[in-house]
């Protein structure tokens, strides 16, 4: 099973920290089949990237993989693909600008309504487009109406807005694909752009965590000081995983889950 996972946090250097604490839950089984992974992550106000297109089958750990990774704003994504091959064009996170985003699921008959979804978009968003997933058009649509709003560039952009972007994103999809006989999107996804991050669940489980301090650390960092100023912080999200332990929270189906830099977290409905 693939993994979708979001981390914001108040401190770059505790990432795998973070994913150690966590691994009951964002550590996938062992892999089945066939995969690949990204790592998008913000870093001296540059977007990056670490991404394996195909890996074989075996153990997974996140820890491992994001060990030299400084950031306070990432996103992972294990990928078992439905639509496009493998390769590092077709592999999440993906990126426009400041934009990250990454999702699991399939839009139901994509191949007979692509060309409808990529006509809708703006030249300058139609030519970033370099895979053949369905994801990334979906990424795209939203970044169309973001565009429209004025929010493209934004850096501090409203929550709103993203929400609105996401919202009228699942409705065109939707009803284009209702049109040909598809069934509706299964869409559990992130997007952020380093500032502020979204996930929504639609069609399979996701969750997510506020902790306060290392409870768990790996042996090489030490517990966290209860009280202590540089208290680690963050919020994770993890798509794909069922039945996450106490303190992990479960998202309702179609709902929308927003952190602001402040790893302040909000809630809406699709």
């Amino acid at each position: 099973m693939g993994r979708l996972i979001g981390y914001m946090a108040n401190r770059p250097d505790r990432l795998a920290a973070a994913l150690h604490q966590e691994r009951v839950v964002v550590n996938p089984p062992a892999v089945g089949a066939e995969t690949g992974w990204g790592v998008g992550f913000y870093q001296n106000g540059e977007v990056l990237h670490k991404k394996r297109p195909r890996l074989d089958s075996g153990e997974f750990d996140w820890e491992q993989l994001a060990r030299d990774v400084m950031s306070d704003c990432v996103v992972l994504h294990l990928r078992q693909p439905t639509v496009g091959d493998f390769r590092t064009q077709n592999t999440h996170p993906f990126r426009m600008r400041r934009w990250l985003f990454a999702h699991t699921g399939t839009i139901g008959r994509f191949d007979a309504i692509e060309e409808r979804l990529r006509a809708s978009l703006p030249d300058f968003l139609q030519r970033n487009i370099r895979g053949t997933t369905d994801s990334e058009v979906f990424f795209h649509l939203i970044l169309s109406f973001l565009h429209d709003a004025g929010q493209l560039d934004s850096y501090d952009v409203d929550a709103q807005v993203m929400v609105s972007a996401i919202r009228s994103t699942v409705a065109m999809v939707d009803r284009l694909s209702a049109e040909v006989g598809g069934e509706p999107a299964t869409l559990n996804l992130v997007l952020t752009n380093g500032r502020t991050m979204l996930t929504l669940r639609r069609g399979a489980p996701m969750a997510y965590v506020e902790r306060r301090g290392l409870h768990d650390p790996p042996g090489d960092v030490p517990p966290a000081r209860p009280g202590a100023p540089d208290l680690l912080r963050y919020v994770m999200f993890a798509g794909g995983a069922d039945d996450a332990p106490s303190p992990w929270r479960p998202m309702e189906e179609g709902q929308m889950v927003v952190v602001d830099r402040n790893l302040t977290v909000h809630s809406h409905t699709l």
